[in-house]
């Protein structure tokens, strides 16, 4: 930028004040100093074209820019065109960066916080920033923008009237397990995050415990490798089982339980003594799952009531 936008450049390329403004194909703009708080930027997850401007205004235009990688923000800056120094806010720096950003709030500045993609807090150490300066009575002020679990959403084909975000399941088997026990009966469509070199496993656990569920694997949404896999849990284990090696961003959905009003009514007891016949209580309980999409805790409880009589 040059001094008639407003702004002089150091020797370095950024502002004295830390500020710059910004450049959308070829037009440049200044970018007004917002007023005093924290705004929670939301960024592409894939797609830089994503970027609102009204995100991109607040980027170039806050005293602070705080971020969790600046290699990863600094494509963004690079695209387009802001030239500005940013601090590094990530989970092993959040504890001592927290205090250091709301003294500058309480200053009377103003402070963006980015994550590396997506919208801040979401599965990110920014939600203890943002709580802090909550509880001090500090501003803060949401940009909305691009947000993974939501455009998995929207591609799933799900029911969207009521869903549910569970971020990252367990990496462990049993604890991943007992998570989905416990959000069985969740009334509405389940949104996980899951890393690639989990994928098969964490669909295998879906499957066993949440049964027959529709549901959509997202992977690498906005990107050029978008790829989007939609079936039945079970099905969706198996074909990952045969994948040698996944790569990329995964937002898993999952179907909410059946409504029981609009089904037939189950002998679930009926089920299990017939199960029971050939297979111990456990068993019974796992594979009564995918005929009932019923909790396998609840089941394995039956079960074992049905076992004692």
């Amino acid at each position: 930028m040059s001094e008639a936008d407003g702004f002089e450049d150091t020797p370095g390329g950024v502002p004295e004040d830390g500020r710059t403004g910004y450049s959308v194909r070829g037009t440049a703009f200044s970018a007004p100093r917002p007023e005093p708080a924290l705004y929670l930027v939301a960024t592409p997850i894939g797609n830089l074209s994503d970027i609102t401007l009204r995100a991109l205004e607040t980027i170039a235009g806050a005293d602070i820019l705080a971020c969790e990688d600046t290699r990863q923000t600094g494509k963004l800056l690079q695209r387009y065109g802001i030239r500005r120094r940013a601090w590094s806010y990530h989970e092993h720096s959040a504890a001592s960066a927290d205090e250091a950003l709301l003294a500058e709030l309480a200053a009377g500045r103003s402070v963006a916080l980015v994550s590396d993609a997506g919208t801040p807090l979401v599965s990110d150490p920014g939600y203890r920033l943002g709580r802090e300066a909550i509880a001090r009575g500090l501003p803060v002020i949401p940009i909305p923008g691009a947000s993974a679990p939501l455009a998995a959403l929207l591609a799933s084909g799900l029911p969207s009237d009521a869903f549910f975000f569970a971020g990252f399941l367990p990496a462990r088997e049993s604890g991943r397990r007992a998570r989905l026990e416990s959000l069985a009966r969740v009334p509405g469509t389940l949104l996980f995050f899951e890393a690639p070199h989990r994928i098969a496993d964490s669909l295998a656990d879906m499957a066993a415990v949440l049964g027959p569920r529709p549901a959509a694997v997202c992977r690498e949404l906005t990107k050029a490798f978008e790829t989007i896999y939609r079936g039945p849990l079970p099905d969706l284990a198996a074909e990952f089982a045969t994948i040698e090696r996944v790569r990329g961003e995964i937002v898993v959905c999952v179907g909410g339980p059946a409504d029981e009003a609009d089904e037939a009514p189950v002998d679930v007891d009926a089920i299990l003594r017939g199960l029971l016949a050939e297979m111990k209580p456990a068993k019974a309980a796992q594979e009564a799952v995918k005929l009932t999409g019923l909790s396998r805790r609840d089941l394995y409880q039956r079960a074992l009531a049905l076992k004692g009589e």
